[in-house]
């Protein structure tokens, strides 16, 4: 059976797709844009600031899991301009203990939802 995760915490999906799957012990997380949940509104112009609300975003969505970072195995990130990499992954970096950060990759993309720069999801375990 899996199980629909949903929090007023993070932005509701703006498509057919939860913010959230448990399934068998793993939690899958859909991306996430640097859409604020409490104005509705896109934070732009600063990629760090904009990976920082992506990052509130996905930490929203795993404490309404019963999750932290920490459970976190794997995240994808895409961002619209590789030469932003430096600043997102300063970012988020903050979120993980360097020994125990998840797989991950980062990928340049031609566009991403409502154009923005960058959007991130993730794999947890219980």
């Amino acid at each position: 059976m899996k199980k629909i995760i949903s929090t007023s915490n993070a932005p509701a999906p703006i498509g057919p797709y939860n913010q959230a799957v448990f399934a068998g012990g793993t939690l899958y997380v859909s991306g996430q844009i640097p859409l604020n949940p409490e104005t509705g509104e896109l934070v732009s112009g600063d990629i760090a600031a904009e990976t920082k609300m992506v990052m509130q975003n996905l930490k929203a969505i795993l404490t309404e899991a019963g999750l932290t970072f920490e459970n976190v195995v794997k995240s994808s990130i895409f961002l619209s301009d590789m030469n932003s990499f430096a600043a997102v992954n300063e970012v988020y970096g903050t979120y993980f203990d360097e020994q125990t950060a998840p797989a991950r990759e980062t990928v340049e993309v031609a566009n991403l939802p409502k154009f923005v720069n960058v959007e991130i999801s993730m794999i947890a375990i219980k």
